[in-house]
């Protein structure tokens, strides 16, 4: 099947954000494009300073925009960090993905809060505003089953195996690494995540603003089962597109049975219920 990354400039103007950002999931639809995503925070500028005045409950304006052009599309429509969620007095960092009817799959909160401190590089504390979501989010298509994080859950490899032994085969990271740790971990991240889970491994960045507080990345990217990169963006807005071959990722793990070689009797990862 097709998926289509949506690599969007995000503004100050949420509306504007929204009309743009439908705009390129018609745009993606018409293309042929199954899944498509649009990247972590795609409807506010990123930053602690931001989340309070732009966060929504869900259901809320840009989740009820989100359902209705997946619905328009037919599509499964993955909503980046749609908004900062505002629930009971809380705030979270809340990926929501919407099926070809509109009715909303799953409701991803960031699990792992950006709480760095690179000296002399950057300094970024999520969890001043934030709050941490306590699940591990799956939903199924009738392609395969799919894996949600979001930006800094893509560290932490434990994640992604247990959407490896749930049956997942795709993993979708919304995520705005920045020009730090982006040259650096971006998509060595992705490749080690893709190889150790032989699954597809998708993120998908908000496009560069160099006058922006937060500075993003870019360069959304796809990686195979066997840790090639076969697409990727540069830093500006752009859609890329790419085929998941599930066939594929099939023969990588008949050819190489890591899954059913793992040594349960001496190791292993679970979640928690």
């Amino acid at each position: 099947f097709h998926l289509a990354l949506i690599q969007l400039h995000v503004s100050a103007v949420k509306s504007d954000n929204l009309q743009r950002a439908c705009g390129l999931v018609r745009e993606a639809s018409a293309k042929g494009a199954k899944v498509v995503a649009l990247p972590e925070c795609f409807n506010s500028p990123y930053g602690t300073q931001y989340f309070k005045d732009y966060a929504e409950k869900i259901p809320g304006e840009s989740t009820q925009k989100l359902s209705e052009v997946a619905k328009e599309c037919s599509i499964y429509l993955v909503g980046g960090r749609s908004i900062p969620e505002e629930d009971g007095g809380k705030l979270y960092n809340t990926c929501t993905v919407f099926g070809p009817d509109g009715a909303m799959l799953a409701k991803h909160r960031k699990v792992h809060l950006f709480d760095i401190n690179v000296p002399g590089k950057i300094q970024f504390k999520e969890s001043e505003t934030l709050s941490p979501g306590n699940s591990l989010s799956m939903f199924d298509t009738p392609y395969c089953k799919v894996g949600l994080g979001i930006c800094y859950d893509i560290r932490f490899a434990e994640m992604a195996q247990i959407y490896g032994q749930e049956g997942c085969q795709l993993l979708i990271y919304p995520g705005a690494f920045n020009l730090t740790t982006g040259p650096a971990h971006w998509e060595l991240l992705q490749r080690g995540r893709a190889v150790d889970n032989q699954v597809y491994v998708a993120t998908v960045s908000p496009a560069r603003d160099e006058k922006a507080s937060y500075v993003a990345w870019g360069h959304s990217t796809v990686v195979n089962p066997w840790g090639e990169v076969i697409a990727k963006a540069g830093a500006e807005e752009t859609v890329i597109y790419t085929n998941i071959d599930l066939k594929k990722l099939a023969e990588i793990r008949e050819q190489i049975p890591i899954l059913s070689q793992k040594r349960c009797d001496l190791y292993g990862i679970e979640m928690k219920k």
